[in-house]
C-alpha cells in the first residue's frame, strides 16, 4: 500500500488558483485606470458627477495596491502551497478530514474578507496607511485567515512522510511567520468609539473606524518596518519559493546549489528586516535609523542575488529550454527582473541617491518592474506548470502562452522605462535652481514635462493587462475544453514530487 502512488487532492488548490486569476485582473485593472486617469484626467469626469466619486485616485489607488498584494499575490501563495506542499511534503489533503474543513474554511472566509476590502475602500473607510488600510473588524478577520492558513501548513508538516524539509517549506513558513509578525505589530490599532464613549460622546459608524496605537514618529518607524518588510514576505520570500519548486521540476534540472539555497534564505532573513529605514531618509526619524536602513539595503544585494543566481545557473547547460518553453521563459526572465530590481533598490536608498529618487514616478517603476517582472510573471509560471496536474488537462494553447510573454514583457519595459525617465527628470527639475538660488521649475512645470511618460506607462499598463487576460483565457480553456491526460505531463525532476 505504500509503494502506491499518493493521489493528491487539490481541491483548495483550485479555489485559490481562480480567485489568483479573477483578483489580478480586479488589481490589474484598476492599475490601467488609475496610470490613464494621471495621463489624461478628464477620463473620470466621463463617469458623470454619480460615478465620479468612486473612481476617483483617492478611491481606486489603494483598491488597486491591495488587490494586487493581499488578492493577487496572496491568493496565488495559497494556491502553490496548497499544491506544492503537499507533494514535497508527501502528504495528501484528504488525508485529513480536519485540514481540508479548515482549508475550505479559510478560502470562502478569505473571499468574504475581500468583498468587505473592495466594499470599504469604495466607500472611503480607511485608516490611510498604506497597505494597511483595512479597518479592525477587517484586520481580525485577516488574522483569522492567516492563522487557519499556518495550522493547515504546519499540519501538513506534522503529517510529512518526507522526513527532510525541502528548501521552499523553509520560505513558505518565513511568510507565514513574517506576515503575522508584521500585520499584528503595524495594525495595532483602537476602535474609535472606545474613545468617544469614554469622551461622553458617539457617533453613527465610530464602531468601524480605529486609530493607531503609534504616532507621530513611531507611527512612521513601525509603519515602515511593516510596508518594507510585506514586499519582503509577500513579494519576495514566498515567490522564492514559488521558483525553487516550479523551476526545478518544469526543467527537469536540480538546483545548482542546495548551500547556497540556505545561505541565502538566512541571509534575506537577518539583512531584510532592517532595510525599512531607507524609505523615512531625509525625515525626523533618528539619522542612524536612516543610515542603518541604507547600510542594509545595500548589503541586502548578497542574499537576493545569492537567491536570483542560484535560480539562473539552475538552467546551466539547458539554456536551449529557455527558448523551446514559454513557461520557462517566464521563470528565467521572472529570475532576471528579480536581480535587477533587488539592485535598484538598494541604489536608490543610498542617500545621495534618494535626494533625488524619493517620492518621484523612479519609485514607481522600482516598484513595477519588481512585481510585474518578478511576482507577476512567477505566479503565472506556477499557475501554468499547476494547471494540467490539478485539471488533468493539457495547455489549451502554447503559441497563446507564447504571445502573452512577449506582450507583457513589452508592458514592463515599457513601464519601467518610462517611470525612471520620468523619475529622474522630476528629481533633477525639483533640485535644479537659477543664479539667484531661486528653484528654476514650478511644481507644474514638471507635471507638463512629464505627461509623455505617464501616456507611455499607461500603455505598458495596459499591454501587461492584455497579456493577463490572455493568461487567464488560457487557464479557463485549459480547464474545460484542453486535451485530457490520463496521468501528469513527464518531468525528469530531480526531486521526484
Amino acid at each position: 500500500m505504500e509503494n502506491r502512488p499518493l493521489e493528491y487532492d487539490y481541491t483548495v488548490a483550485k479555489m485559490f488558483m481562480l480567485t489568483t486569476i479573477a483578483l489580478g485582473i480586479v488589481g490589474m485593472l484598476i492599475g490601467v485606470i488609475l496610470a490613464f486617469e494621471l495621463a489624461f484626467p478628464g477620463i473620470n469626469t466621463i463617469l458623470g458627477s454619480g460615478l465620479a466619486e468612486f473612481t476617483n485616485f483617492s478611491r481606486l489607488r489603494p483598491l488597486h495596491t491591495d488587490s494586487v498584494i493581499f488578492g493577487f499575490t496572496v491568493s496565488g501563495i495559497f494556491a502553490t502551497w496548497y499544491y506544492v506542499g503537499q507533494r514535497v511534503l508527501k502528504v495528501s489533503m484528504a488525508e485529513s478530514s480536519l485540514l481540508m474543513f479548515l482549508g475550505k474554511l479559510q478560502f470562502w472566509l478569505y473571499v468574504i474578507t475581500v468583498a468587505a476590502v473592495v466594499v470599504s475602500l469604495l466607500a472611503g473607510e480607511t485608516t490611510s496607511k498604506e497597505y494597511a488600510e483595512f479597518e479592525w473588524p477587517i484586520d481580525i478577520a485577516i488574522v483569522v485567515v492567516w492563522v487557519l492558513f499556518g495550522v493547515n501548513m504546519f499540519g501538513l508538516i506534522g503529517l510529512r512522510r518526507e522526513k527532510s524539509l525541502y528548501i521552499s517549506v523553509w520560505y513558505y513558513i518565513a511568510t507565514f511567520l513574517g506576515i503575522a509578525m508584521l500585520y499584528l505589530f503595524n495594525n495595532m490599532e483602537v476602535p474609535t468609539w472606545l474613545a468617544t464613549s469614554a469622551a461622553g460622546e458617539t457617533h453613527i459608524g465610530d464602531w468601524f473606524h480605529s486609530v493607531s496605537m503609534y504616532a507621530g514618529t513611531n507611527d512612521a518607524l513601525v509603519q515602515w518596518w511593516y510596508g518594507h518588510n510585506a514586499v519582503a514576505f509577500g513579494f519576495t520570500v514566498p515567490i522564492v519559493a514559488m521558483i525553487y519548486y516550479f523551476l526545478p521540476k518544469e526543467s527537469g534540472q536540480a538546483i545548482y546549489s542546495y548551500k547556497l539555497s540556505l545561505l541565502s534564505f538566512w541571509g534575506l532573513m537577518f539583512v531584510y528586516l532592517w532595510a525599512g529605514g531607507h524609505h523615512l531618509l531625509y525625515s525626523t526619524v533618528p539619522d542612524w535609523v536612516q543610515t542603518m536602513g541604507s547600510i542594509f539595503s545595500v548589503v541586502l544585494i548578497l542574499p537576493s542575488w545569492g537567491s536570483a543566481i542560484n535560480m539562473l545557473l539552475t538552467m546551466k547547460g539547458e539554456w536551449q529550454q529557455v527558448a523551446a518553453s514559454p513557461l520557462i521563459k517566464f521563470m528565467v526572465l521572472g529570475s532576471t527582473f528579480y536581480m535587477f530590481s533587488t539592485l535598484e533598490g538598494p541604489i536608490q536608498a543610498i542617500k545621495s541617491v534618494n535626494a533625488i529618487a524619493h517620492f518621484t514616478d523612479w519609485i514607481v517603476g522600482h516598484v513595477h518592474d519588481g512585481v510585474l517582472g518578478w511576482v507577476g510573471f512567477m505566479i503565472m509560471a506556477a499557475l501554468y506548470h499547476m494547471a494540467p496536474r490539478v485539471f488533468k488537462r493539457e495547455i489549451y494553447s502554447k503559441s497563446l502562452m507564447a504571445s502573452q510573454f512577449w506582450i507583457q514583457t513589452l508592458g514592463v519595459v515599457l513601464y519601467f522605462t518610462s517611470m525612471w525617465i520620468a523619475g529622474i527628470t522630476q528629481g533633477m527639475m525639483w533640485r535644479a535652481h537659477d543664479e539667484f538660488g531661486n528653484l528654476a521649475y514650478s511644481f507644474i512645470d514638471t507635471v507638463t514635462v512629464l505627461h509623455p511618460y505617464y501616456a507611455i506607462r499607461g500603455v505598458g499598463g495596459l499591454l501587461y493587462l492584455t497579456g493577463f487576460l490572455m493568461f487567464a483565457y488560457n487557464i479557463y480553456k485549459t480547464m474545460t475544453a484542453g486535451k485530457r491526460l490520463d496521468s501528469e505531463p513527464a518531468n525528469a525532476s530531480p526531486m521526484g514530487a
